[in-house]
């Protein structure tokens, strides 16, 4: 297997939230530090972080460590819009998606997916698929070719995808106010 790469999506604008959730206080940090500190623990070979919506606080904000940031001028248009501003930054052979609000995943989860070598690689946790993603090279050139925030699920659903059962529900990611209090609570 070659270099891995995590690619953090935090681009987004927080529309739902009326505030910047990448900012939001999570365990004496913030809720992008969450993410990419799970990154930093992970067997990642590469972390890229994508900023948008609230960048500059973001710089100013989150600890950037051993992480490179991509803007994303389409931020506004969904989460493929960032994966594709990324893509020609990407050095690995195996992309693994995190999302910047979900700081409950696992380094052994991101592990489990990067590790299968499958062209694409889901966790499958009891209450259904989630991140982190994993694609192979031979994926990017569909995953720059993706819109909106839905389009990689729908890639996946062409499949085929390698499932990687982990135990525990799906952890949450914060897109409402009433998601923010279950993670922090």
């Amino acid at each position: 297997m070659g270099d891995t790469t995590g690619l953090v999506l935090a681009a987004g604008g927080s529309r739902r939230l009326g505030q910047p959730k990448q900012l939001l206080p999570y365990k004496g940090a913030t809720l992008l530090d969450a993410a990419l500190d799970l990154a930093r623990a992970s067997p990642l070979d590469q972390i890229i972080v994508t900023l948008g919506g609230a960048a500059d606080e973001v710089r100013e904000t989150v600890n950037l460590e051993g992480v490179e940031p991509v803007f994303v001028e389409s931020f506004g248009e969904g989460c493929a819009s960032s994966i594709a501003a990324a893509l020609p930054r990407v050095r690995g052979d195996t992309l693994v998606l995190l999302l910047g609000d979900q700081p409950g995943v696992r380094p052994e989860a991101v592990r489990a997916v990067a590790e299968t070598g499958a062209p694409m690689a889901a966790c499958r946790y009891e209450d259904g698929r989630g991140h982190p993603l994993a694609f192979s090279r031979e994926m990017f050139g569909e995953l720059g070719s993706l819109h909106g925030d839905k389009g990689v699920w729908r890639l996946m659903d062409r499949g085929p995808v390698v499932e990687v059962p982990l135990q525990g529900r799906i952890p949450l990611d914060v897109d409402t106010w009433d998601d923010y209090r279950a993670v922090t609570a």
